[in-house]
Order: structure tokens, then sequence, then C-alpha cells
């Protein structure tokens, strides 16, 4: 059970759908309690739109979608987003409570966020004895007491007491960096189960003469690209690409990327407007036959976070550009997992974040310099650590 599914493109929604793709086709029968696509348009997207309750069911049978009704808000807030994930816990409730009816389940996989979802989960193994894994993909309430999402302050006892009861009950609980797994080990005192996120090695990988690729986008071959790829929210501190963007007009090559959507992105295309940047692109979400190559063409790919989100979150978009050998420039403090992995294994520049002179000045230097070896090394990481079968084959093993 979780909020974001198939046919989600990006985010959690993009692994969930993997994940239980892949179980599929390996032959395990799927159920799967999920809402209406929505992310990260903010919006239910067609031929969803104005359905109430909806189920579906494909590859012969073995793979059922039961889809919940939900508030979806325009522009998301701290307490939209509360009644937002309420509001799907309460039409999930009345299908979980259907689901007692039927037979049984071998195991129940909860997905976080919405932690609370872990309620109805250990609802489900109250009746039907099923064992429960937690996998925890945000560190949701910590994230938001860091970035200040939510007040008044008094309500984080709340939640926090909440989320301990279900770290407790679950069978096995599961995260997705060494540095999460630290943080909800403090939690609960107990194992913690390291379950990455992976990539799919054999549909993403390097391109030889990216260069010719850019012209597909509009692009000069000569021109330097700094993709932002991903959600466009409070958490990444987009806002300061704008203002990089006006201090590189001088760097004619040098282009600023944005792709993707997200609640912030009218504002910040108002703001390149408003300083008639003609140096920042801002781009939809781009479709999987072609995603690949349009990872391939960026010379630089930036991966933000602010500084007080440093292991409460684990970018999902570094899987893909790791796997076609991009140049990843992270914002991370160091002793992070982000920092650690990029700086161990020499496949990146990491700095420190909410720095924009360190930014711009990173920027520049690498679309200045090729980073070869960053690149290849980033691709040698994916094949070793990230790769799909690999993962998911062990999480069933372990099942």
């Amino acid at each position: 059970m979780g909020i974001n599914s198939l046919p989600e493109l990006t985010g959690i929604g993009k692994y969930t759908g993997e994940m239980i793709s892949w179980m599929v086709a390996q032959g395990h029968e799927v159920t799967m309690v999920t809402s209406f696509p929505y992310y990260p348009y903010w919006k239910v997207q067609a031929p969803y739109s104005g359905n109430f309750y909806k189920k579906e069911v494909l590859h012969k049978g073995r793979l059922t979608l039961y889809r919940c009704p939900m508030y979806v808000p325009a522009k998301p807030t701290g307490l939209k987003r509360l009644i937002h994930e309420a509001s799907f816990f309460l039409s999930a409730f009345l299908v979980i409570f259907r689901l007692l009816f039927k037979p049984r389940h071998d195991v129940t996989i909860s997905i976080a966020p919405p932690f609370h979802l872990g309620f109805l989960a250990l609802f489900y193994r109250f009746f039907k004895k099923t064992p429960v894994i937690y996998h925890i993909q945000d560190l949701q309430i910590d994230a938001a007491k860091e970035l200040k999402i939510l007040k008044p302050e008094a309500i984080f006892s709340l939640l926090f007491g909440m989320e301990k009861f279900i770290l407790k009950r679950a069978d096995i609980v599961s995260t997705i960096s060494e540095g999460m797994q630290k943080k909800v080990k403090a939690k609960m005192d107990a194992d913690v189960v390291l379950f990455p996120n992976w990539v799919d090695t054999i549909n993403f990988y390097p391109v030889e003469n990216r260069e010719l690729l850019k012209p597909n986008w509009g692009f000069a071959t000569t021109d330097k690209l700094v993709l932002y790829a991903g959600s466009i929210g409070e958490k990444q501190g987009l806002d300061s690409l704008i203002r990089i963007a006006a201090k590189l007009v001088d760097h004619a090559d040098i282009k600023i990327v944005i792709c993707g959507t997200g609640p912030f992105k009218e504002v910040l295309m108002q703001q390149a407007k408003d300083l008639a940047l003609t140096n920042v692109h801002f781009l939809p979400l781009q479709e999987n036959n072609v995603f690949n190559d349009f990872l391939n063409m960026a010379d630089v790919h930036l991966v933000l976070q602010k500084g007080d989100a440093s292991d409460l979150v684990m970018p999902s978009k570094l899987t893909t550009i790791l796997a076609v050998g991009g140049l990843p420039l992270v914002t991370a403090k160091p002793q992070t997992t982000l920092h650690d992995v990029i700086d161990k294994h020499k496949m990146g520049l990491v700095i420190m974040p909410e720095d924009e002179v360190l930014l711009t000045d990173a920027i520049i230097k690498c679309c200045a310099e090729p980073y070869t070896q960053e690149r290849i090394n980033a691709r040698n990481y994916a094949m070793e650590y990230l790769d799909k079968d690999g993962i998911l084959t062990s999480l069933t093993n372990r099942i």
C-alpha cells in the first residue's frame, strides 16, 4: 500500500510502480492499494480524473490495483498536505476493510510517506496475521520539522509518537540510505534493513557523442547544459538557480535547464521573466522513450538539497543520473550519505548546501572540464550497487 504508484514517472511512485511490475514479472500475485496518479503535477491526471473508486486488473489477473479517492491541493502547504494524506488514509481504510473478507495475502508492504499508512498495515495484520514490511522512502516528520513545513511545534510530539508506535510493531523496517538507516535505528533501537532505490541499467546507459542530442531539445551542440530534473518544490531551494543564472549571463554557452513540474514552477518562471533571463529554460516532464537521451545531453546534473533536509530524504533522481554516466553536482553536508557516497566513489562534485557563490563557481568549473573519469565511475557504481534485478531479488529473498 502506498499513495504513489503506477503510472507516475517520478519520485516514490516510480519506484513503487517498478517494484510491483517486477514482482508480477517474477510470477507473484500483487494487490496494490493506492491513489489516482497526481504527482508531481498535484492534479489527478487523465484518464483517471473524475473517478471515485476504481479497480484495475492487469497482467492476466496477477496485478490488481485499488485506486482510492482523495483531496489533492493545487498548491500544497503543510496543512493541506495533512488533509491530503488523511483523506487517502480514510478512503484506503475502506478498501483494506473489504480485503479482510478476501483470501489472505502473504506479506504487506507499506510505503512511507505518508507515514501513517503503517496503521492500515497493522490493522490488516491484526485480523489476517500477515507480516508487515514498513518501507521508508522519506523521513517525513523529521523533514517537516526541520524545514518548518508544519506549525505549531507541539504537533510533532504526537506525530513522532505515532511513528514510533508503527516502527516498534512492524515485522521488518527498511529504508533507502545508510544515513536514513541510522536515524531510523535511533528511533526504534532495533535492526533496520537497507533497501535502496535502484535503476534499470539496461534502459539507462551512456550515449556516445551526446552533444549531438542537444538540438533535439532546441539547444546548440556547443551549449553547456546544467540540468535540474525532478519535482519543483520547496525542499530543493530552486529559487537560487534564478539568481545564479543572473550571475552567469556573461557565460553565453551555459544554459540552466529546469525540467519537471511542481508547486513552485510558476513562481520560478515568473522570477526568470521579471529578470528577462534568456539562459534559463523550463521544460515539461519527459516521456520514458526519450528520457535516456534527455539525461545524456546534459553536461551537469544538479542534485540540490537544503542543509536541513540532509539524510532525511534521498533524491530519487540520482540513480538514473549515475546510470547514464552523468556528472552530478550535489549539495550535501559532510558525513551525510549523499555527500559520502559521491566523495568516496569519485563520481561527481559535492559542495555545502545553500551557498550560492560555491554553487555558481562549481557550475562554471563543471562546464569547463570534461570530468571523464567521474562519469565512468558513476556508471560503474550504478552497475555494481544499483542494479534493479539485484536489489529486488534481495528483497523477495528476505520475504
